[in-house]
């Protein structure tokens, strides 16, 4: 398990090298869930998401062979463009594996940071990809199956909890493979043990609840636009910690995490991208569990989803 010790030395190793994202309350959504809100915003971290914290962790801890054999990973779209970008500014050789859905800013910007880009035809494909170019010699830089990358990820929380005026109740955290949150909650078990941590799914992206009802990680299809959230399985290392340390791991429909984009913009003046949306209809639902006592954290994970995308999922879902 990772502790509190590994997420404060990842704080130390990174600070130069990302931005402490503002932590604030947001009156409104407050006034949209009926209940105080905090949010931490990853959106406005350097590439666009929480993704920049752990790349750098991780890079920042390899040796100098592992450096020069350059490094790969596997991403639907944040990691793969942190990882670049922070292999640009560290002087590292970098490949990006990622599927051809992922999100076009997302592709862009992984290129334009300078990595060299593979895609293939989904999400599976990209994981068989990105093992074999690591048995080719390839230094990987895993998206969540990695204690150091996971201790930089937990830097969020250790902020959060740092930063927060208005001690939340319940933080709502978005789960893809499980990196963040496992971070986050092992922060807070330490710096707020009281507080509450609660995943969020999209229907389609449900690694981690299938993992949950199984017991332990299990393959599942994929079906959801929420391509970053979208990875095949999560890890037994996510797995444990989300099992130890997280209240339950909710599952929303694309078109409320859709919704939650909009929301988001409209109630929290916020870009985000639906991997963010989602938390808000987690959110509705906590505060119908917990009642009018809630105070609600939200991560506000990434923002790289582009106006044609957001408006597209709009439309597809009847909500223009």
């Amino acid at each position: 398990m990772i502790g509190i010790s590994d997420i404060e030395a990842a704080a130390r190793l990174i600070a130069p090298h990302i931005v402490r994202t503002p932590t604030v309350a947001s009156p409104g959504l407050g006034a949209l869930l009926g209940v105080p809100v905090t949010v931490k915003l990853e959106l406005l971290q350097r590439t666009g998401s929480f993704k920049a914290r752990g790349a750098a962790a991780k890079l920042l801890s390899l040796g100098e062979a592992e450096r020069a054999a350059g490094v790969v990973a596997v991403s639907g779209g944040n990691h793969g463009v942190a990882l670049a970008a922070m292999a640009a500014a560290l002087d590292v050789k970098a490949t990006v594996v990622m599927p051809r859905t992922a999100p076009a800013r997302s592709l862009a910007l992984a290129e334009e940071a300078g990595a060299t880009l593979r895609l293939t035809d989904g999400m599976d494909s990209a994981f068989e990809l990105v093992n074999t170019l690591r048995d080719e010699g390839l230094t990987l830089v895993h998206p969540f199956d990695d204690p150091v990358v996971i201790a930089g990820q937990g830097t969020v929380g250790l902020e959060l909890a740092e930063d927060a005026d208005d001690e939340p109740t319940d933080v709502v955290v978005s789960v893809g493979g499980g990196g963040l949150i496992a971070g986050v909650a092992a922060a807070l078990r330490a710096r707020r043990p009281g507080v509450r941590v609660w995943g969020v799914e999209t229907e389609g992206a449900e690694s981690m609840s299938a993992a949950l009802k199984a017991g332990g990680p299990v393959p599942v299809p994929l079906s959801s636009v929420v391509t970053t959230l979208s990875p095949p399985a999560v890890s037994r290392l996510t797995y444990d910690h989300v099992r130890e340390l997280v209240e339950e791991v909710l599952v929303v429909p694309d078109r409320e995490a859709v919704r939650g984009c909009l929301e988001l913009a409209d109630h929290a003046k916020v870009w985000a991208e639906p991997a963010a949306g989602c938390l808000l209809p987690a959110a509705r639902e906590i505060v119908s569990r917990v009642g009018p006592g809630a105070r609600i954290g939200l991560v506000v994970c990434g923002g790289n989803t582009s106006f044609g995308e957001l408006t597209d999922w709009a439309d597809r879902f009847g909500l223009r």
